[in-house]
């Protein structure tokens, strides 16, 4: 009965590791040869793996990464010009903590996305908060929360999160309202957190997409100049995948 307490009472505290972890010890007879100092780094190991679990699940659900990438998974033997050591320094995610960026560029298909949320996935993993949003439904968004009065909270939100992915940059020309749009979103980001941008469009060629110097300059100031450069080349991964599918189906 003391124990059913006990169990109620870290359930009531949310310390459903201990909860657990303290269960496993009353109904494994092979735990009773443990010391009382090793019964509490049990319980205590168990408590901090159940809440790391439910920040990472979490950060990933803010997040709300389009492809589910981890570094560990990122294919580097496909030829398209990435370098495993940088992506290895990038894991890291010191550029997090010095508040950089990282600009992803390529033609279609190479695996600028799936790059962009794999290191998002792992500044989750770090405990970083994430957000990815392609572009044109960022300006989408942005446009409703000024209609509808809450703009302040959507920038707030952009803001907190310590890692912001913008993907499909450069897709078609910005308005005047859209390229001052990014001008915020950037200019509040710049030197409290970090952006990772992955876009068709060769950095050089910005200037056109944005379409106002004086706005283009800004922006590009506040991200190109303190960011990692990752260029990727070579075949659609898709075209390259669909072709090995292809080549299975006819060994069978």
């Amino acid at each position: 009965m003391l124990t059913q307490q006990t169990l109620d009472k870290l359930y009531a505290m949310k310390l459903n590791g201990m909860a657990d972890a303290l269960k496993e010890l009353i109904h494994q007879p092979h735990t009773q040869d443990l010391s009382f100092e090793e019964r509490v780094a049990l319980i205590v190991d168990r408590q901090w793996t159940w809440k790391e679990d439910r920040r990472l699940k979490r950060l990933l659900q803010i997040a709300r990464l389009k492809i589910n990438a981890c570094t560990e998974d990122i294919d580097f033997k496909t030829p398209r010009g990435l370098d495993k050591s940088v992506i290895l320094h990038l894991a890291q995610c010191e550029w997090i903590t010095n508040n950089q960026n990282i600009i992803i560029t390529g033609p279609t298909g190479v695996g600028k996305t799936y790059l962009a949320c794999a290191l998002a996935n792992r500044a989750c993993r770090m405990g970083f908060q994430s957000h990815y949003i392609r572009l044109p439904r960022l300006f989408q968004e942005l446009t409703i929360a000024r209609a509808d009065g809450s703009y302040p909270k959507l920038m707030k939100k952009l803001l907190k999160a310590k890692v912001l992915v913008i993907d499909d940059l450069g897709l078609a020309p910005m308005s005047a309202p859209e390229r001052r749009e990014l001008l915020e979103v950037i200019e509040d980001r710049h030197g409290s957190a970090s952006t990772i941008v992955a876009t068709q469009l060769p950095i050089d060629h910005w200037h056109e997409s944005i379409g106002d110097s004086t706005i283009a300059d800004a922006i590009l100031d506040r991200l190109v100049h303190n960011a990692h450069k990752i260029h990727l080349k070579g075949e659609s991964m898709r075209k390259l995948r669909s072709h090995l599918t292809e080549q299975n189906k006819r060994a069978k």
